[in-house]
């Protein structure tokens, strides 16, 4: 037995007994002929002391160890004389009466510690050492246990655990595939699945009425701090349900793991909102709805007036109100306009107003307009003395929404308003069916081909599909998208009027999804599913800005796992028993 005890647990009612600990060397201190260790392990840290005039010959072994040495010791627990409030185990330490080095330890890269000395880059290569700091630990900690609920959660509902395969056939739509060569099918590749999509609907047409699975998915995407090419779906689908059944289940088990990790209440009931709404007043299908600067359609005041071009030939003028900061300096409001002409935000410009307390008014534009304008402005913007309201305005109102949400969180962020310990969740509903690609030049799924149109909808197929509302629902919350799912195409006759509108032949969709078409012949149940991204969930538990803090061995934003350098090249043996041959392009 390498330990009796961790180092985490002893307390001062173990005073007086003798214990083995094993663990990491996290700091060594000697003050006069003593020696003071921290010895930590995966449950906490534990002081280890080394008297001189007790036994020089072990308190001299002490002093040879370095930094993150893994050691066994063996002493009797002491009440602490100077103690540390901040530690559990602060009340007490080991008078150790032996040492037995397990393994040395090269000086680490960075400190192992919280506030830590190292980069990104540095601790994303040396991955395994991160993973001993108590932050990066506690996130896996976090992730295992909001597993744990999520299973219990499920079995309890009577859903039943199902695995699918990793090694899948290319389908279309959605991102791009990660292919792997099949060596003993030359020149055929299986994909990595972006999601278990159909799989789980053919677990509905076997009959399995209620599934889940904790899924790998993969997408070829470019990265940001909410992407990993590699990522984990809560992937869930229900046969004979509608749209509130899935919101009302899926509501309770977000409630379940708010209440049981955050010890928060989510509401009885969570608001829902229309795709169109949430653009309208938000400029997102994933509003945080945390603080207020709602948008303000300004095109009735500020559109006409012959005196500003910019604004006259808008197609959109849209504002925010923000709350007391009329007393912006010009450098500020500068910085402002300097963001949203970032080409990650894409504004041509900003224009504010300011409603300045002793009740004038100062504007970027104040040459153009009125008093009489500005006083319009006022009383449609709801502003008051105090108050600084921005304005964009461009000639695609979805666009210009887009650029305004980004300017709203911004402000969120300048004046503390997006507390990361303070949640609000909202399902968003009736999404549009389809979204126009402007590379493609055509209609596209906006979630997947096998979405249910909003049955009211249906006739619109025809001449308008771009009308067509979708049966589908994303849980957000604090501008996350959690979640989200719909309901699920059972007819045929329905799913190949889907294939024709996005461009498929009956012989291209036979190819690509056949093994479903055929499956629906045989008496598909109605259904519905939803996936809930697990890193996402993890992460916005915890507080993080990035999911890669809740995953054991991340990406970095190039893709690469830098940990193991990969990707790689092949060996030429390789890629000739693959059939392969590389040609590297020009970068």
């Amino acid at each position: 037995m390498y330990r009796t005890n961790t180092c985490g647990e002893l307390r001062l009612s173990d005073a007086g007994r003798k214990v083995t600990l094993a663990g990491w060397v996290q700091r060594l201190r000697k003050m006069g002929g003593m020696t003071f260790i921290d010895l930590r392990d995966r449950y906490g840290i534990t002081q280890l002391v080394f008297n001189e005039s007790d036994n020089k010959e072990l308190c001299d072994k002490a002093n040879k160890l370095g930094r993150e040495y893994c050691i066994q010791t063996t002493g009797k627990v002491s009440e602490r004389q100077s103690k540390n409030p901040n530690l559990p185990t602060g009340d007490i330490e080991i008078i150790c009466e032996k040492l037995n080095i397990l393994s040395t330890s090269d000086t680490p890269p960075f400190t192992i510690e919280d506030n830590t000395d190292g980069g990104d880059d540095i601790r994303m290569k040396y991955r395994y050492l991160d993973l001993r700091r108590g932050c990066v630990r506690k996130n896996l900690e976090l992730r295992h246990r909001m597993t744990i609920l999520i299973r219990n959660f499920l079995d309890s509902k009577d859903f039943i655990e199902v695995e699918t395969p990793i090694l899948i056939g290319s389908t279309p739509e959605g991102a791009r595939d990660f292919v792997v060569p099949s060596r003993m099918n030359p020149g055929q590749f299986y994909a990595l699945p972006q999601s278990p999509q159909t799989l789980k609907q053919l677990l509905m047409v076997s009959g399995f009425d209620r599934y889940f699975q904790i899924a790998k998915c993969f997408r070829d995407e470019d990265l940001r701090a909410d992407r990993q090419p590699e990522f984990t779906q809560i992937d869930c689908e229900m046969s004979f349900v509608d749209q509130e059944d899935v919101i009302q289940l899926f509501e309770d088990m977000a409630r379940h793991l708010f209440k049981e990790v955050r010890g928060i209440d989510l509401p009885a009931r969570l608001q829902q909102m229309t795709w169109h709404e949430a653009m309208r007043r938000f400029g997102s299908d994933k509003p945080d709805i945390r603080f207020g600067m709602e948008f303000v359609e300004l095109m009735d005041v500020l559109k006409g007036t012959g005196t500003f071009s910019v604004f006259d030939s808008a197609e959109y003028i849209g504002g925010i109100v923000v709350p007391g900061c009329a007393n912006y300096t010009r450098k500020q409001l500068d910085q402002l306009t300097d963001f949203v002409k970032r080409p990650q935000v894409g504004a041509k410009g900003l224009v504010y107003v300011k409603y300045n307390e002793d009740g004038t008014t100062k504007s970027s534009i104040d040459k153009f307009y009125t008093p009489e304008i500005w006083a319009d402005l006022k009383e449609k913007t709801g502003a008051k003395d105090g108050d600084l309201v921005l304005i964009l305005s461009g000639d695609s109102a979805n666009k210009t929404r887009t650029q305004l949400c980004t300017l709203r969180l911004e402000m969120g962020d300048r004046l503390g308003l997006r507390d990361k310990d303070t949640f609000q969740c909202i399902w968003i509903v009736d999404f549009p069916l389809f979204v126009w690609s402007v590379e493609e030049q055509r209609l596209m799924a906006t979630h997947h081909p096998f979405t249910m149109p909003n049955p009211a909808d249906i006739p619109l197929l025809d001449e308008h599909p771009e009308k067509v509302r979708a049966m589908a629902y994303d849980f957000v919350c604090n501008g996350v998208e959690v979640g989200g799912g719909s309901l699920r195409i059972h007819d045929g006759q329905l799913q190949e009027k889907m294939f024709e509108i996005l461009g498929f032949t009956p012989e291209k969709a036979m190819a690509q999804f056949g093994f479903l078409i055929n499956a629906f012949k045989y008496g598909a149940p109605p259904h519905a599913g939803l996936a809930f991204g697990l890193d996402r969930f993890v992460s916005l538990m915890a507080g993080l800005d990035s999911i890669r803090d809740c995953i054991a061995f991340p990406k970095n934003n190039s893709g690469r796992d830098v940990m193991l350098d990969a990707p790689g090249e092949l060996d030429p043996k390789q890629l000739e028993e693959l059939g392969l041959t590389v040609e590297k392009r020009q970068q």
